[in-house]
């Protein structure tokens, strides 16, 4: 069967290369200022408020062809520092790190923070490429990423499907990860453990995914990212008061033409009512095999995560260097509501090399 794009989404890439170059114009603003320096004490709950609107905008945003995508990234600090790539989820953009990026930039790190497939300036290069949000591919578009850019190995950070991203690159490309910070802990998904059901709680907390399983959803999604989304970052985020503005920069990355293919067959794909590209069954079938992250580690917690805060149900997936932290008070967009505590993470890391 010839695979296309899954909800027959058509575009004209002209068009939207022309949309695009505006908003790279609109957003060529200069980074201003560092965040605030807080002591290793500061509690992050702290700082929900205090640290909203510090960073409002990158500097000028890049594009590059990376395998079968060009990539809209934003950049930060000197272009010889040790590599950081800083990996967002869903429903957010690469404004999640407009706090953390200073910061590692202003320590000496080279920092990339790439919008995901679906979002922001990144589009396919051909309108006939599958549509495709299965895990493996995710990370292979930051492979491909790094490979355009002539990045041999880097820091990956991520949270939501960044996290997993990061941790599937860890796991099956350990050579060109240098260390690991990964929000939530071990996130690559096993499509036969997905199949089971959990306990009514916890199922009710991903009512999303199978609104997304059914056309209605898809169509609502379409008709209302822009609603559905505040509602997954207020309900993920309760304690962080973000105003209309900081919602409204990363909202905007929404609009792309696919976003709302790529979001339906990620999560469509996770419960097996989507299939993947067979091209990909090997890295799946390694991925499903539960394997263990040996590049030195760091995991989060936050509130998100309810009983798991305390690590221990990954922590044996990290047999290398590897410490757990957690942090009370954030809800999940980690980056972004405790940017200096993330930020210390990344640097720590690092550290664990030496």
């Amino acid at each position: 069967m010839e695979k296309k794009n899954s909800e027959g989404l058509k575009y004209d890439r002209r068009r939207f290369l022309g949309a695009a170059a505006m908003t790279l114009a609109a957003t060529e603003l200069a980074m201003i200022g560092l965040a605030d320096a807080h002591s290793d004490k500061t509690n992050p709950a702290d700082t929900r408020g205090a640290r909203q609107g510090t960073n409002t905008s990158f500097g000028p945003l890049k594009q590059i062809d990376a395998g079968v995508l060009n990539v809209g990234y934003a950049e930060a600090g000197p272009a010889k520092g040790p590599v950081v790539i800083l990996l967002h989820g869903w429903p957010y953009d690469i404004h999640s790190y407009v706090d953390v990026a200073p910061l590692l930039a202003s320590k000496g790190y080279r920092v990339i923070i790439p919008f995901l497939r679906g979002y922001g300036t990144t589009i396919f290069l051909s309108a006939d490429t599958f549509r495709n949000a299965q895990q493996s591919v995710v990370a292979l578009d930051i492979i491909a990423l790094m490979d355009a850019l002539k990045i041999e190995k880097a820091i990956i950070a991520g949270f939501d499907w960044g996290a997993r991203t990061a941790d599937i690159m860890a796991a099956l490309w350990p050579e060109r990860c240098k260390a690991l910070v990964s929000v939530s802990g071990y996130l690559i998904t096993n499509l036969n453990a997905n199949k089971k059901p959990l306990p009514p709680k916890a199922e009710w907390g991903w009512w999303y995914q199978y609104y997304f399983s059914t056309e209605r959803g898809r169509i609502g999604y379409e008709e209302n990212r822009h609603d559905f989304a505040k509602l997954i970052w207020k309900s993920a985020s309760p304690l962080w008061n973000f105003d209309d503005a900081t919602f409204e920069r990363s909202a905007a990355a929404f609009n792309n033409p696919d976003h709302v293919s790529i979001v339906i067959h990620n999560y469509r794909w996770r419960l097996s009512l989507a299939e993947g590209d067979p091209q990909y069954d090997d890295l799946e079938r390694k991925l499903a095999e539960h394997p263990i992250i040996t590049v030195p580690t760091i995991t989060i917690a936050s509130d998100f995560d309810g009983a798991a805060a305390d690590g221990a149900s990954y922590a044996r997936q990290f047999p290398g260097k590897y410490s757990h932290r957690i942090l009370k008070g954030i809800g999940h967009n980690v980056p972004q509501e405790a940017p200096q505590a993330f930020a210390d993470a990344v640097i720590e890391v690092d550290g664990y090399r030496k």
